[in-house]
């Protein structure tokens, strides 16, 4: 069986077409760039490359003077390398000169002339590449078919046969980037209807209607989708991958694209479509599979860190006067929660980290009564942003720390802020409505309270309250990068909605609540905190995008999650080894971590420039 190639039986007719649209856009970049540069006149394209030129020489000059004057030193520009480096200088500044003046002869914006040319050609190209595949997914199989024809009705395979043989004829008719196409049919059609609806409906959809009408904004939006269908659809349905992300076929190891496997079994997919890896697994799948992980972690960690940024945040930048008094609710809460806090480091780590602790927490807890929570809360987060990011995460996530299980206890107490958060929200909402309140506290909290036990809970570990009764454990690796996930980023996000409420905080509306006689969490949860919405969503996009490539450097240096496991990190990290021999493992997950967090700048971009606007 004949492998795939990349554009299947018609890139012959198509590939022309392709390969002339693709030179003049190139031409036609190249050419913009330069008059743009120069400013479309012969004077500036000499002066600018006349100014690199000496700038080379300057550079070049101090080098030499640099290795005489320090005998230890050797090196230095060859005068061949330097002597064609300034010729291809003069070179291009003549044909910019050249071009500058042959196109003010014709054209009164010779810059805005070649950039219209340069748009129409990635047009044509994106035409091409439309008619290529429209013509592939119509007509592959086509040969096979005449071929049947014309075959002795007695020779003509039939049943499983016949259709294991029109099957592989039609994927080598469509090739290796029409047969992904097609795997990936239940997102394009997800994406159609859910940018159709969009559109459709976007004035009443607020700020997310709004981001419609901004170019950056939807393709951004566009990427980060697909990926996030791409997980849905995989990790519910499994309709996309082609093979078992941990499965390995004999013959498969550091096979090419499109290698046919060489043994069909019953309904096996037959082709790795972006080849295998050094263990003889199907790349596409991992790639495909890793986009669970990463979509699975690291939105909802995002989220997480949220609820505690802004469950600090708000009453550090609303209230003044001391953290604590005596006898309040506060003080009550805060002593609960250090002592939690100290008897679960004694549990953990035994007496001395419980001493240790203790006297650290006692002596805060006394100067809250003297300092404002303001200065309380900005000392903790200063303290944790103090460590070097990637220091605190490998510190968090060794194997050494994870079996004393401090990432458990940090996860009783940052998986609580979501209910503490849920729960003021709901009070202060409903506070003049004593039995709608309790209804919906009920309703939110007892479910969240469930999930809260069964999720820090867990079987040989040092938590483990629900014993068999527990039905919810996350898979090895996955609570301890998910807590260092929301301890390292909250911080961040306290900083930001503390001077976002000290900002909004002498707003006339929020006098205006306070008149009313509103309680000061109905003020900061239903008056601040939605007038600092705009600053918050773009951060949040841009936040999962470094929390993505977070991810992925954890998974690169092997920490967090299984060895096995098919997060991007991992498998770049693995295909890196060979990469100067084989490229194809560790190229896919590259482009799929570029493309998500390309997406997530831009998707943040434009809902910056929209919430802007109101």
């Amino acid at each position: 069986m004949e492998p795939l190639t990349w554009f299947g039986a018609y890139a012959g007719f198509f590939g022309t077409f392709l390969a002339a649209f693709a030179t003049l856009a190139v031409l036609t970049g190249l050419c913009a760039m330069l008059l743009s540069l120069t400013g479309s006149s012969t004077r500036g394209s000499f002066s600018l490359f006349n100014g690199i030129a000496v700038v080379t020489l300057l550079l070049v000059s101090i080098g030499y003077i640099y290795n005489a004057l320090s005998p230890t030193l050797s090196g230095g520009m060859e005068l061949a390398v330097l002597g064609k480096i300034l010729i291809g200088l003069i070179a291009l500044g003549t044909f910019a000169a050249m071009l500058s003046l042959f196109m003010n002869n014709f054209f009164d914006d010779p810059a805005a002339t070649m950039g219209f040319l340069f748009g129409l050609s990635l047009k044509l190209i994106g035409l091409t590449i439309a008619a290529w595949l429209g013509y592939t997914l119509l007509f592959a199989g086509a040969g096979f078919r005449e071929q049947l024809a014309a075959m002795d009705p007695s020779a003509v395979p039939t049943g499983e046969d016949l259709a294991q043989q029109q099957r592989i004829a039609t994927m080598q008719g469509r090739g290796i980037l029409a047969s992904i196409f097609i795997r990936f049919m239940p997102v394009w059609i997800a994406l159609v209807l859910l940018f159709t609806a969009s559109v459709v409906y976007k004035r009443k959809l607020g700020l997310y209607g709004k981001l419609f009408d901004n170019t950056i904004g939807i393709f951004g939006f566009g990427l980060v989708m697909f990926w996030v269908f791409t997980a849905a659809f995989n990790g519910f349905f499994d309709m996309i991958a082609t093979h078992g992300p941990l499965e390995q076929l004999s013959g498969m190891k550091n096979k090419g694209p499109g290698t046919p496997l060489r043994d069909l079994s019953d309904g096996a997919y037959p082709f790795y479509l972006l080849g295998g890896d050094n263990l003889a697994r199907d790349v596409f799948s991992r790639m495909v599979t890793g986009s669970v992980i990463v979509i699975m972690i690291a939105p909802l960690a995002t989220l997480f860190a949220f609820m505690v940024g802004i469950t600090l945040g708000l009453p550090a930048g609303y209230f003044s006067g001391p953290a604590l008094r005596k006898g309040s609710l506060g003080m009550i809460a805060t002593a609960v929660i250090f002592t939690l806090a100290t008897v679960a480091a004694g549990l953990g780590g035994g007496v001395s980290n419980f001493l240790m602790l203790g006297i650290i927490l006692a002596v805060l807890f006394v100067l809250m009564f003297r300092a404002s929570l303001d200065t309380v809360l900005s000392f903790l987060a200063n303290l944790i942003l103090a460590f070097p990011v990637i220091l605190l995460f490998y510190l968090l996530v060794t194997p050494e720390i994870v079996e004393t299980g401090l990432p458990q206890f940090m996860a009783v107490v940052l998986f609580i802020f979501p209910i503490v958060f849920a729960g003021v929200l709901i009070s202060s909402r409903f506070q003049t409505d004593p039995a709608k309140n309790r209804f919906w506290l009920l309703v939110v909290l007892i479910p969240m309270a469930i999930l809260y036990i069964v999720t820090i809970s867990a079987p040989d570990s040092q938590i483990n309250i629900l014993g068999p009764l527990d039905f919810f454990n996350p898979a090895p690796g996955v609570l301890v990068v998910f807590v260092s996930v929301v301890f390292v980023n909250s911080p961040t996000v306290f900083r930001i909605v503390r001077g976002l409420a000290l900002d909004i905080h002498s707003r006339d509306y929020v006098a205006a609540a306070q008149t009313r006689g509103e309680g000061p969490w109905y003020i900061m949860l239903w008056e601040i905190l939605p007038n600092a919405r705009g600053p918050l969503i773009v951060d949040f996009c841009l936040r999962i995008g470094y929390t993505t490539i977070l991810l992925g450097t954890l998974g690169f240096f092997g920490l967090g999650l299984p060895p096995e496991s098919p997060d991007w990190g991992s498998t770049i990290n693995e295909g890196r080894k060979l990469l100067s021999i084989y490229a194809h493992p560790a190229l896919p997950p590259a482009i799929a971590l570029l493309s998500l967090v390309l997406g997530l700048n831009l998707l943040a971009d434009g809902l910056r420039e929209e919430s802007l606007k109101d």
